[in-house]
């Protein structure tokens, strides 16, 4: 198309030349004349070759995903703008927004934003150039959002003070009142009220009902996030905590293998061990749809996957990658066998949380 336009231009600029040197105009507008159609040849050329833009709004965070969607921007050409927000926050604008939204892609923390939207038909099917490049566990049935990576719920226990044989083989029992007072957990995270989500999928809503209500007589440390839980078990305010696995391997990159936690996947399996992957899908009212499947197939690359698992500590979920030494493998956890698309009702768990005054 770009030679084309050049040619094209390049006839009718001789094609004017010709006729103003038969009509003996001077050199000067010849010369002015040239210019302006010269002009209006980069102009056309730039409109056909522009790569356009791409809005994505994360409910992941910037100083996660910020470095390698702009390493998608300056391999792609395309012109990314990216809201960040909390998952929950994300999803709730977006529904507010509806068919007004400028979003392209909705890039969520966890399945449970992505199930909201849709459930709300906010989705379009993605290609199945996207979807065969991860296992269908980490996708939606419908194809309507895709996983990116992978985050495994585990036991982060102080080094000094326990060994993994103290450990229970499953969440149901740090109930026992040994743990009193010695377990810290994030009721307000994303990802532990997806933990929640499953335990109501696989146990039912009235032992996942029984088991907070067991852990709050327990007594927990409550923490804002999984970091300062990490740092809490390290130091010896707390034994345990029920976090995601790489806040651990960020400490250990800065800190080394002195410092004093650990994880420790359950070998019973359960919620405890679930796997939740963060991920995305294209919106039904995107303007940039072709660019949005050029983002999920940049971000399911060997590059941005080998990102995820140097950078970010996460597990890739495609073959090939790399990852850290310490890392355990994902074939190796005891992860339940459920589908992403069932820790959906996030709603239903934060009713439950607020109906048992673990958040407001």
């Amino acid at each position: 198309m770009l030679r084309i336009i050049i040619g094209v231009s390049i006839l009718i600029c001789l094609t004017f030349i010709f006729s103003l040197a038969c009509s003996s105009a001077s050199e000067v507008v010849v010369e002015e004349k040239i210019v302006e159609i010269q002009k209006e040849v980069i102009k056309e050329a730039e409109g056909a070759t522009s790569p356009g833009k791409l809005i994505i709004y994360s409910g992941r965070k910037e100083s996660l995903v910020g470095p390698i969607i702009e390493q998608f921007e300056q391999a792609s050409g395309i012109q990314v703008k990216v809201k960040y927000g909390s998952t929950g926050e994300m999803a709730a604008t977006l529904m507010e927004e509806g068919e007004s939204s400028p979003a392209d892609v909705f890039f969520a923390q966890d399945p449970g934003g992505l199930g909201a939207i849709a459930n709300e038909g906010m989705f379009i099917p993605l290609s199945s150039d996207v979807l065969g490049l991860v296992p269908t566990w980490a996708q939606s049935a419908e194809g309507l959002w895709v996983g990116i990576s992978g985050r495994a719920r585990t036991i982060v226990y102080n080094i000094d003070a326990l060994d993994p044989s103290q450990m229970p083989s499953t969440l149901q029992g740090f109930t026992d009142p040994q743990w009193k007072g010695k377990i810290g957990w994030a009721p307000t995270n994303g990802s532990f009220q997806a933990m929640v989500t499953a335990m109501r999928v696989i146990w039912g809503q009235e032992q996942t009902e029984f088991w907070l209500r067991a852990i709050q007589d327990n007594e927990p440390i409550i923490y804002s996030k999984n970091t300062p839980q990490v740092a809490a078990v390290a130091e010896g305010e707390i034994l345990v905590g029920l976090v995601n696995h790489y806040y651990l391997h960020r400490f250990l990159s800065e800190e080394g293998d002195a410092f004093g936690a650990r994880n420790h996947h359950l070998e019973g399996g359960g919620p405890g061990s679930l796997v939740i992957v963060s991920g995305g899908g294209i919106l039904s009212t995107a303007k940039n749809q072709e660019n949005a499947e050029k983002f999920f197939k940049f971000m399911l690359s060997t590059v941005a996957q080998q990102y995820f698992a140097g950078q970010t500590y996460e597990y890739p979920l495609v073959e090939g990658v790399q990852t850290d030494r310490l890392l355990t493998p994902l074939e190796e956890i005891n992860k339940p066998d459920i589908d992403m698309v069932q820790l959906a009702d996030l709603a239903g768990t934060q009713a439950m949380l607020r109906d048992l005054g673990i958040i407001e």
